[in-house]
């Protein structure tokens, strides 16, 4: 629900907001983004379970940066456009605006990523996730706007 209320906003934001993308983009928050997210941040606990410091700070940091790559906003957006019922905008496009959209926001993704891994409880991680990730959906639906 959470992710699926930023991807609204933002189709609300360039007028593109239909029940077709509010329902699927719930259905992938529900599915894909509900099973993967909490395991990758379960998975990072074990890997860096071991590091102390600045090194498991880092770690864990860049660890979740590294998850929410130019491949998964490509991803994102295939979902927007699939739901959306936009098939003829699907192309390879869609990577280079993931890529600039991706590399526009490193910044910011680090910081909220750094207070994620490492600020918040790990049973609260997913939540913080599921937040900032409704946000960055605002950015990434209005991405193809900037970078397309």
């Amino acid at each position: 629900m959470i992710y699926s209320a930023g991807d609204s906003i933002a189709a609300l934001l360039i007028d593109e907001f239909s029940l077709s993308r509010l329902l699927g983009m719930m259905l992938v928050g529900a599915t894909f983004y509900a099973f993967e997210i909490p395991n990758y941040f379960d998975w990072i606990v074990k890997k860096t379970q071991n590091l102390k410091g600045i090194k498991a700070t880092l770690t864990k940091t860049l660890l979740a940066i590294m998850y929410f790559n130019p491949l998964w906003v490509a991803r994102h957006l295939l979902f927007i456009k699939l739901f959306s019922g936009a098939f003829d905008t699907i192309g390879w496009n869609l990577l280079e605006i993931a890529f600039w959209s991706f590399s526009a926001n490193i910044l910011i993704s680090f910081i909220a990523n750094y207070i994620i891994q490492n600020r918040f409880k790990h049973k609260w991680r997913f939540l913080g996730s599921a937040i900032f990730s409704a946000i960055m959906a605002i950015y990434y639906a209005l991405s193809e706007t900037f970078f397309g």
